[in-house]
């Protein structure tokens, strides 16, 4: 057994500090009640005060003190060191979130659908890591490899445009960036799966998809959509986004 933060116990230097006070207190109202003189009166002004109850009432106050400072100290038990493997992949959800994923020709939404099959992935790999990056006209980390999954639910959930201001689709960039995230010292499968509606506004993508699976990373793609496309409502001016050509 060995305390964690042993020193804390400097907090228990505050208890002579209340046993002087104590005892100062209680030598104070001897006094006082000798200043009046007349012991009948003073049973009769003090007939409701219980030396006892008071003297009880401070040994649970130092007893407070105590065990408050014990507890910031944190004993613990010694036991032995345990190495734990893990055996699993290591798997980067990159999901597009450029407005055009708001597109409802796949119900309810591009985005919304795809939310709907990270779910459920998540709850395949149950023993691996996952991790979430976000693009559109760049791309961000939202939440690197974890066993939290949990927390990658909550961050799936909480996707959209609002989360990347700049529009487009990089895939090159949200490639890039989930293969920085990879241990490479850990020989491991490794994955990505890239989620998008297949606008593709980066000529660089397919040469960085090469490049991850030079380096052992396996890239599936979704796409998320129908070949007959949909009108695009902007969310913020409530208007129907148009291309070039109108």
């Amino acid at each position: 057994m060995h305390f964690q933060h042993p020193e804390y116990f400097i907090g228990l230097l505050v208890i002579p500090g209340l046993l002087f006070g104590y005892f100062r207190l209680v030598s104070w109202k001897k006094k006082l009640a000798a200043r009046i003189g007349d012991p009948a009166l003073v049973a009769q002004l003090v007939k409701s005060f219980s030396a006892g109850n008071y003297l009880l009432k401070f040994i649970l106050v130092l007893t407070a003190v105590f065990f408050l400072v014990a507890g910031l100290a944190n004993l613990q038990a010694r036991g032995n060191a345990e190495n734990i493997s893990r055996n699993g992949v290591d798997v980067m959800f990159v999901l597009d979130v450029s407005k055009s994923m708001l597109a409802q020709d796949v119900k309810p939404s591009r985005l919304d659908k795809a939310k709907q099959l990270l779910y459920r992935l998540v709850d395949r790999l149950q023993n691996d890591r996952i991790g979430l990056i976000l693009f559109a006209g760049r791309a961000y980390m939202q939440m690197p490899l974890t066993t939290d999954h949990g927390a990658a639910k909550l961050y799936i959930s909480e996707a959209g445009p609002e989360a990347v201001p700049t529009q487009g689709t990089v895939f090159s960039e949200a490639l890039s960036m989930a293969n920085s995230s990879f241990n490479r010292n850990e020989h491991k499968y490794k994955a990505v799966v890239l989620i998008s509606d297949g606008e593709d506004h980066d000529p660089e993508g397919l040469k960085t998809a090469r490049q991850l699976a030079e380096n052992g990373v396996m890239v599936n793609t979704v796409g998320i959509g129908s070949p007959e496309g949909s009108v695009i409502i902007d969310p913020e001016t409530k208007e129907t986004k148009k291309d070039g050509q109108g």
